[in-house]
């Protein structure tokens, strides 16, 4: 990886794209550190260590937005408004199958028209998520977050700022696709998670220091995270490939086809969706706990506390959700029944198996296959800082979440082959020599 970027670093091209990537990054950050008006600081570090101790959605969202959200600054919201726009018109182009046609038949058109329709939407999820936060806050009376001589003036400040802060976010990303390396989005998330890194060293200074474990349970999961880092590298790169032959035919004097090829089916094709999905899903008893605390009692507070992180209960409900959600995604992302019949267009056929609807059931089996073992490839890398925390609730606080770990490496993996894509391309001596 560290040759690839050097080799890249001596073309100049790619030199300018690694030092924009970098200044856009550089603005992240100084966005995530400027405060938002009308806030106590204080006060939000407080409610924010109650987050973590309750198990609620907004840790998992801090950790995102690389600890913006529980300082309340300008990027508080960070990325997250885009990635939900994204995936509500994935979602819709498999529930409305004109958007899907419009994408297919419009080409270039259809694909501007559906950024165009996730930026409007985009827009809408960062007020509805900025006057949440703001909502949130502001119910905090324990902790008088929110200075209440602002009245209506003051939440409509602190809700346009959180929103205007998202949008700068998905402009940055956007600038990083057209003039950067990588994928813009992924780079700012991937930015966001490494900035916690120096805070995650304090935590386990503060923690030995404590008493509350020594340095050789640190020393441990640091050997541990680093074992899973190649474990998560490993099952990344994975795939099962489907070999395709195309039959051959000859048209005047020349004979086409007849090639090799395969149909790549990677392992961990969902990403990191299902954790997100799942996480979303199991901390939110816990976030209506904290809009409206009145229902913390009887079956409720029950179920609350019984889904807390570091129990098992928690860790098997994760895992099972994980496992769900990976199938739904798949089936809504890849298609066997259009595969097959676009193979059947073409002239290509798998060796041993009928052409048309024998070829998408037996792409359909292996599809289920491959994303099993992706499913608990990923329900292992969720449920283990769980198993961290039941060995040592005080090391629950460093345990490497699985969905930063798989957004760090993923990002990282994807960046290289990048540059070696473009290092290759701009090195390619032609046909003629």
């Amino acid at each position: 990886m560290f040759s690839v970027f050097r080799n890249a670093w001596k073309i100049e091209d790619l030199r300018k794209k690694i030092l924009f990537t970098a200044f856009i990054i550089l603005l992240f950050r100084l966005g995530s550190a400027i405060p938002v008006p009308f806030l106590d600081a204080d006060g939000l570090t407080n409610l924010f260590n109650n987050f973590a101790a309750e198990n609620n959605i907004f840790s998992f969202l801090n950790v995102m937005a690389g600890g913006a959200l529980e300082k309340a600054t300008f990027f508080a919201l960070s990325i997250s408004p885009y990635i939900n726009a994204s995936i509500i018109m994935q979602l819709l182009m498999v529930a409305i199958p004109a958007l899907e046609r419009m994408m297919k038949e419009d080409g270039e058109r259809g694909r501007r028209v559906m950024e165009k329709w996730t930026r409007y939407l985009t827009i809408l999820l960062s007020l509805i998520l900025g006057f949440g936060y703001y909502t949130v806050l502001k119910n905090q009376a324990d902790f008088q977050i929110v200075d209440p001589s602002v009245g209506v003036f003051g939440a409509i400040v602190i809700t346009m700022c959180f929103a205007a802060g998202s949008m700068v976010i998905m402009w940055m990303g956007e600038l990083i696709n057209s003039k950067g390396i990588g994928n813009g989005i992924s780079m700012i998330l991937f930015a966001g998670i490494i900035a916690r890194g120096p805070a995650l060293v304090g935590t386990a200074r503060a923690i030995v220091s404590s008493g509350a474990t020594g340095w050789i349970a640190v020393i441990l999961i640091a050997i541990g995270a680093i074992a899973m880092v190649a474990f998560v590298v490993f099952m990344t790169n994975g795939e099962r490939r489907i070999p395709v032959q195309y039959a051959k035919k000859v048209v005047g004097r020349k004979m086409y086809g007849g090639q090799n090829t395969n149909i790549p089916l990677k392992v961990n094709m969902t990403g990191v969706l299902p954790i997100i999905f799942a996480q979303s899903f199991i901390f939110l008893p816990a976030t209506i706990v904290s809009f409206f605390p009145s229902l913390n009692k009887g079956w409720f507070a029950s179920v609350v506390n019984a889904i807390s992180v570091g129990g098992w209960v928690y860790t098997l409900v994760m895992f099972l959700l994980i496992i769900g959600f990976s199938y739904f995604y798949t089936v809504i992302t890849f298609n066997p029944v259009e595969v097959a019949s676009n193979l059947k267009k073409n002239g290509g056929f798998i060796m041993g198996i009928r052409p048309g609807k024998p070829t998408s059931d037996y792409i359909t089996k292996t599809l289920n296959r491959v994303t099993f073992v992706g499913a608990l490839f990923l329900g292992l890398v969720s449920a283990i800082p769980s198993f961290v925390a039941m060995f040592d609730q005080s090391l629950r606080a460093i345990a490497i979440g699985g969905t930063s770990l798989l957004i760090v490496v993923g990002v990282a993996l994807e960046t290289v082959k990048q540059l070696e894509s473009q290092m290759l391309m701009r090195h390619y001596k032609g046909f003629l020599e």
